[in-house]
Parts: structure tokens; C-alpha cells; sequence
């Protein structure tokens, strides 16, 4: 699970890695969704890196979406993945998810659903395990994680996920297809995580700035869906990590539909924060 860390380690990304490791522990897809009011249809692009460049402001525009996430992390044979279920405010950069780790290897769920609060610069946990308190919450600054969010607690920000995109160094126009009943353009190609967070919003600055310096590569390989208005529906990252001379690859994949939804976040009172000592 999530720990707190104090100082960077020496393997670039190894804590990032370390702290992956330890949400899903020694345990080892897309979700079908259904989509809003169909938008217009998409069409070839005239300059396929402006467009999508451009999809973070669509959601922006957009305000809220509902969300499903799915993590997927693999290193020696053994794969775990991790999903998650919510909604995201793309205006005040704010979500909430209920993250869902995998069974253990003897078929049996061992873990509650983990209730994840997403705001600029912090995460908030509650039901983390490792010690912490069940009416408790757990804070982090993702501002200070080595990969700032983006695969630590299970979920990549829905925000984070989109604002990469405007790091783009290469795109390539794949073409139409349908998701969920909509017509989206498919778009392959490579992000500069630092690029991309010299261009971010504020409120995601900081936390890209952080992962620009804690991953194994500079730049992460995309696949992105856009509908006819420009806004992301679909985005599937792949990070990969260096671990005692290990590659470490992740997959993390986010869908968002159903825009326009209410989407209410409330923060833990200062009280309900566990201020104890975290396990590993």
C-alpha cells in the first residue's frame, strides 16, 4: 500500500516502485462501460498532435465525468491488477474513486474497497490497512512521491492522466473505431513527462514535475481515444520502472463517460487524518 517516504532512494523509480509493490503486496481489462449522449463524430485529424494536445481542455469544458481505471503491473511472470470506480471534477481537479485490489493467489479478497480522495498536490486514503486505523484517513503529498501519483495509489488522476498528453513528442493517427457505442479517433504515440509538465495546468504541475524525475524513462508510451468534441475517453498508459536491475513495466488504463455527472468531494476533517506511523 501507499507509505510515506523520506528521501529519494538511489535506483531512479525504485520508490515508486517500492510503494506499488507494497498496495498490492505479494499478490498476483478494460471495463465495459456505457457512454452519455452520443457527441459528434470524429474525423481525421489535420495536425493529430493538436488535437491531442487539446484533450485536456475538452474535459475541462466538459466539468465532471464518471471514471473506471484499471492498473496492471508486471515484473518476472507475476501480473496484479488493480481497479478502480468513480468520478472526476476537470475544473476543480477533485475525484473520488473506490479502488479494489486483486485476490490473493488462493482465489480469496482480503482487502476492503479502498476510498480514494484526488486533489491537486494530495491523495487521501481511507481503508489502506498496514495499521492505520479503519476510520481513519491516510494523506499524501504527491507533489513529493517519486512518480507523482501516477501509479502509486492504484489509480492514475484522471487530471494527471490527461495532462501527459500535452507532453506529446511523437502521434501517429490510428483511426475510427467504436467505444462503448461511440466513435472515437485513436491516436498511438510518445509523451515527454518533463515536456508535459512545464505545459500542465498548476494544480497538476507539481505532482508531473515530481514523476519527471522518478521514472526509469523520460517519456511513456500512449494510446489515446477522443470523441467528435475533442474530450479523452479513453487513455492507456505504459510506465516502466527500474528495480534492483529489474524492469518493471505498468500499464494503466483510464475510461471516462457519462459527462456531466455530479461529482462531490469532501475532505476528511484535519481529526480523521491518522497522524501515527505508517507500515510498509
Amino acid at each position: 500500500m501507499v507509505v510515506q517516504r523520506h528521501g529519494r532512494p538511489g535506483a531512479r523509480g525504485s520508490g515508486a516502485l517500492a510503494v506499488t509493490v507494497a498496495l498490492v503486496g505479494s499478490l498476483v481489462g478494460t471495463t465495459a462501460v456505457t457512454g452519455c449522449a452520443a457527441p459528434e463524430e470524429p474525423g481525421p485529424p489535420a495536425d493529430p498532435a493538436l488535437a491531442v494536445r487539446n484533450a485536456p481542455d475538452a474535459l475541462t469544458k466538459a466539468g465532471t465525468s464518471k471514471a473506471s481505471t484499471s492498473m496492471e503491473m508486471a515484473s518476472g511472470g507475476t501480473r496484479v491488477t488493480i481497479r478502480g470506480e468513480g468520478g472526476y471534477d476537470f475544473r476543480r481537479r477533485t475525484g473520488r474513486l473506490q479502488v479494489v485490489l486483486p485476490k490473493d493467489p488462493a482465489g480469496t479478497s482480503e482487502h476492503r474497497p479502498i476510498t480514494e480522495l484526488l486533489t491537486p498536490g494530495a491523495l487521501y486514503m481511507k481503508n489502506r490497512g498496514a495499521g492505520v486505523p479503519a476510520d481513519k484517513w491516510v494523506r499524501v503529498d504527491t507533489t513529493g512521491l517519486d512518480d507523482g501519483n501516477l501509479v502509486t495509489g492504484g489509480a492514475t488522476d484522471p487530471a494527471a492522466a490527461a495532462e501527459l498528453l500535452r507532453g506529446v513528442r511523437q502521434v501517429t493517427y490510428v483511426g475510427e473505431v467504436e467505444l462503448a457505442g461511440v466513435k472515437v479517433s485513436h491516436y498511438r504515440g510518445v509523451a515527454d513527462i518533463a515536456h508535459a509538465a512545464r505545459l500542465a495546468s498548476p494544480q497538476v504541475r507539481g505532482a508531473l514535475a515530481a514523476a519527471a524525475k522518478g521514472f526509469a524513462k523520460d517519456t511513456v508510451p500512449f494510446d489515446a481515444y477522443l470523441d467528435g468534441e475533442g474530450r479523452l475517453r479513453k487513455v492507456r498508459h505504459q510506465f516502466s520502472f527500474s528495480n534492483q536491475g529489474r524492469t518493471v513495466a505498468v500499464a494503466s488504463t483510464t475510461l471516462l463517460y457519462g459527462f456531466g455527472v455530479p461529482v462531490e468531494v469532501t475532505l476528511p476533517d484535519r481529526r480523521d487524518i491518522y497522524a501515527g506511523k505508517i507500515k510498509a
